[in-house]
């Protein structure tokens, strides 16, 4: 048996690797638990190696659409392999990152399943690779996995039905691909094919892609996509697999078959939650996820949840900040996780992204308030940069105090940009506040600053 350990980490995603690097360099005695790779399902099958493709479209486009700047790409082309070798090369890059953060900060990292035994007055126990181990804080950041609904023919269908696991490691680019839900992956999926010359299907139950984001802004995106070749078939629900097909039901009720040479299966994510003896601890659970407090505590003392595994925000940075609450608390400052200030972002061409409330849940939740809209041709670096391109500045902010509630955006580059959004919305600024910020001249982050100046 092993000296007792400060804070034991199962998975080594965001959530889990964050919090290590953060308790090891404040002088925590950490082990990490990883029975993949470092980095989780983010770098490893989610978002570097997707951003790393999509980034690759996107030159890709610029050649093929060079006259519009004045430059000449006679026949641009694409190699598949290439781009595939090279989002491999990425991904190992910043998984050996990782590593050496927690080399560097003294994090013991063991590569096995973590099972836990239970909890007694010696702290809580856990077995890896045969040997024990016993922690006096345990951090469960086991993520999630994509959901796989129990759709006819969805099994008989073998390797044509893929997830974003398996498409990612596809050798050839498919000629057809349906996609069985239009949420952000199933978006991101189709926008990176699409850029390569795939016929690319979405097929959505809800009435809009993107659920949850702005519905203008959605809307907005949808087009664009449409216009460049994508079919939308929304409001409509997949009853059945046959083959390389996906059979639906329209709006009308009417039966309806798409083929596709793949067909991806995004429909969400679950929560990881079994396989490594949680239910040995008594671990409170809530829609089939760990249920936890604003500093992330389950209902067992020293047993903490942050990421995915909690089922409330699925979002890389989201679990990055929990960790970091968990650590802070446990290192002696008092902190609570707030989810007013998360950014979420779509790496589609062009980009969405979204913090705040929505024109939807203000006024679901109640609230006043005020809204302006500009187009981001306001924005001179944004006219520059991209030529022909269309977008939105949309901020919803406060009717009695001014204060900026939310901010969604359809342009390039706006992930980039989205931070001080948050930072507005997380320190309550209000427009008066707002206009003693100076931004840089020119830059397409002015038509933030533009947009409230409607107001």
């Amino acid at each position: 048996m092993q000296n007792m350990i400060d804070l034991a980490i199962i998975g080594g995603g965001p959530g889990g690797y964050v919090a290590a690097e953060r308790a090891g360099a404040k002088g925590l005695n950490v082990v990490l638990f990883e029975k993949k790779e470092l980095g989780g399902v983010c770098l490893n099958e989610g978002c570097i190696p997707t951003k790393t493709l999509l980034y690759s479209a996107k030159v890709y486009d610029y050649a093929l659409h060079g006259d519009r700047y004045g430059i000449s790409v006679p026949e641009a082309t694409f190699n598949f392999g290439k781009m595939m070798a090279r989002k491999d090369k990425v991904v190992k890059k910043l998984v050996a990152g990782v590593g050496a953060k927690m080399k560097a900060h003294r994090v013991t990292v063991v590569r096995g399943e973590a099972q836990i035994k239970g909890r007694s007055s010696e702290g809580i126990a856990i077995e890896c690779n045969g040997e024990a181990f016993r922690a006096a804080n345990l951090l469960l950041c086991t993520g999630s996995e994509a959901v796989v609904p129990p759709i006819p023919g969805v099994w008989e269908a073998g390797d044509i039905v893929v997830t974003n696991r398996e498409i990612l490691a596809l050798k050839e680019q498919p000629e057809s691909l349906v996609i069985i839900g239009g949420g952000v992956i199933g978006m991101e999926f189709a926008s990176f094919f699409n850029s390569l010359g795939t016929e690319v299907t979405v097929v959505e139950m809800l009435p809009e892609i993107l659920g949850g984001l702005d519905s203008e802004i959605s809307r907005m995106l949808r087009d664009i996509y449409a216009k460049k070749g994508i079919r939308f078939h929304l409001s409509c629900k997949v009853i059945d697999i046959r083959g390389n097909g996906v059979v639906y039901v329209d709006p009308d009720g009417v039966q309806e078959l798409v083929i596709g040479e793949k067909i991806l299966m995004s429909v969400g994510r679950r929560a990881v939650t079994k396989g490594f003896g949680l239910e040995n601890l008594g671990v409170e659970m809530e829609r089939n996820a760990v249920k936890v407090d604003g500093k992330m505590r389950t209902n067992v003392p020293n047993v903490y949840a942050a990421g995915d595994v909690t089922g409330f925000s699925m979002l890389a940075h989201t679990a990055s900040r929990e960790g970091e609450v968990v650590v802070n608390n446990l290192t002696g400052r008092p902190d609570v996780m707030r989810y007013r200030a998360i950014p979420g972002v779509v790496y589609t061409n062009p980009e969405v992204a979204s913090v705040g409330l929505t024109e939807e849940q203000a006024k679901k939740e109640g609230v006043e308030y005020r809204i302006a809209k500009l187009p981001m041709a306001y924005a001179g670096r944004f006219v520059a940069e991209n030529e022909g391109g269309s977008g939105i500045c949309k901020a919803l902010v406060g009717a009695v105090h001014g204060e900026i509630l939310g901010v969604h955006i359809l342009g390039n580059p706006c992930s980039e940009m989205i931070y001080g959004a948050c930072l507005a919305i997380e320190q309550e600024m209000t427009l008066k506040e707002m206009e003693e910020v100076v931004f840089p001249h020119p830059t397409v982050s002015e038509i933030f600053k533009e947009t409230l100046f409607e107001l």
